[in-house]
């Protein structure tokens, strides 16, 4: 018998799906619902239904779980941010280790029992971690509002004081909003195609206390653009950066290819250990830095240098993940698509003295066989992918350099899964599954895995 929208029934939640929301199962087939721990009994109410699976509600909570909390954010249900802040922080860290569970049984035939794979790494401070905001801006009842679209729809949620930022980024994005309207720079309208403010980009260094604005318009000219920066730095007199990204494009990406900076440097310092990083506006860099600090120790420790090898970091960005491995290398060779990144990359090693890294410009499936060919050979490549995971093509070209460790820095445990089950099926053994909570309050999940030539 199929289920149907408006039915309402008892559910026990199982588990905890990929998007933070509770999984039941009524008459064998999967329900979805937002909201609900695992271990819970409930009386649901389906919303939707989508061939295998359907979505519901909550209607009434008949077993509470022991692990919910009340949510401290004011606004958490509206704004979909974070998806786990009515969980208790201990049982978020237990869950996020079982998604990466789920990902593995469902992608692969590896037993999880016979190999190291730890408890997540959690934080002691879970909240005011985010170095970085990117606050849609819109116009509500006459004013600027700035914020996230509420999941699933299309509507602008004005973000005030989010508890998972670092507090100066919500300062700038409320001085921003404040001068919007006192200036009257009209909000981008994506339907109409009129206005000018896009986004609000704001970036801090927690180590250093350096901060920089990011401007993304649709268009170059900025009405009284000249007050605007004078205000700003009225307001602000602290701030490093301020800078202008165009972006006329229909997409959903934030940044588009044109860069300005109006005031101060180009770029913000940020520390992480003994490192000094430089950050362009669009330079990718970990947006917890406290946490990556764990993140990058675990992926040194699964690297295992014995300062013979040569390691290539694959997606380098600004080069952080290989810098933090240079010491234990004989030599290091990265590479990225973006052009600014490896930029970035070459002074921040030239920066910290690290003479045996060499960066390229491309991707790591073109340089790999090149190198190849000219007869060097990676004994350690090391990748951090987007959430797409690792192009077919780079799975076949590690297969074929054949190097004796892969290191996979993973943000989802989903690709994590198929690409480390086709790197299995090439060759390679799975050694260890380290959970790394990047994100607390949200269903995200970081991971750091050691891949062995058999």
């Amino acid at each position: 018998m199929k289920i149907k929208e408006g039915q309402r029934f008892p559910l026990t939640i199982k588990r905890m799906g990929i998007d933070g929301e509770g999984v039941g199962f009524f008459k064998r087939q999967v329900v979805f619902v937002p909201g609900a721990i695992p271990g819970e009994e409930i009386v649901c109410e389906v919303t939707k239904v989508r061939g295998k699976f359907a979505e519901g509600r909550i209607v009434k909570l008949r077993q509470k779980s022991p692990d919910r909390v009340a949510p401290p954010c004011p606004i958490y249900e509206e704004c979909g941010g974070c998806q786990l802040q009515h969980m208790t922080y201990g049982a978020q860290l237990r869950e996020k280790k079982d998604i990466v569970r789920q990902a593995f049984e469902r992608y692969t035939k590896i037993n999880l029992e016979k190999l190291d794979f730890k408890d997540t790494i959690g934080m002691e401070e879970p909240w005011k971690y985010r170095n970085k905001s990117q606050m849609q801006v819109g116009h509500h009842q006459g004013k600027t509002i700035a914020g996230l679209y509420s999941s699933n729809s299309h509507r602008l949620i004005d973000l005030k004081d989010c508890i998972v930022q670092h507090p100066q980024t919500n300062k700038v994005t409320g001085v921003v909003k404040q001068l919007a309207d006192d200036l009257k720079i009209p909000a981008f309208n994506e339907r109409k195609r009129t206005g000018v403010l896009r986004t609000i980009v704001t970036r801090v260094g927690f180590e250093t206390g350096e901060y920089q604005l990011v401007l993304v318009t649709a268009k170059k000219e900025i009405p009284r653009v000249e007050l605007l920066i004078e205000e700003i730095r009225r307001r602000l007199p602290d701030v490093t950066s301020i800078v202008q990204n165009v972006n006329p494009k229909k997409t959903s990406l934030i940044f588009g290819d044109e860069t300005y900076t109006l005031f101060g440097k180009e770029k913000i310092e940020e520390t992480m250990s003994s490192f000094r990083f430089n950050l362009s506006p669009r330079a990718f860099f970990q947006l917890n830095p406290v946490q990556t600090k764990k993140l990058y120790d675990e992926a040194k420790d699964a690297a295992s240098l014995t300062g013979k090898e040569k390691v290539v970091d694959a997606y380098c960005g600004v080069g952080t993940i290989g810098l933090w491995l240079a010491d234990g290398a004989a030599e290091l060779r990265g590479m990225d698509v973006i052009e600014e990144s490896i930029q970035d990359a070459k002074r921040n090693a030239e920066a910290h003295g690290v003479k045996n890294a060499l960066y390229v410009t491309g991707k790591a499936e073109t340089w790999l066989p090149k190198w190849e060919k000219e007869g060097w050979h990676p004994d350690v490549v090391v990748v951090d992918p987007p959430r797409t995971g690792l192009d077919q093509s780079f799975i076949e070209t590690l297969l074929r350099v054949k190097p004796n460790r892969i290191v996979y820095v993973s943000c989802n445990p989903s690709t994590l899964a198929k690409n480390v089950n086709d790197l299995t099926n090439g060759g390679y053994r799975l050694k260890s599954l380290q959970p790394v909570d990047m994100f607390p309050q949200t269903a995200q999940v970081e991971c750091v895995v050691r891949i062995e030539k058999k």
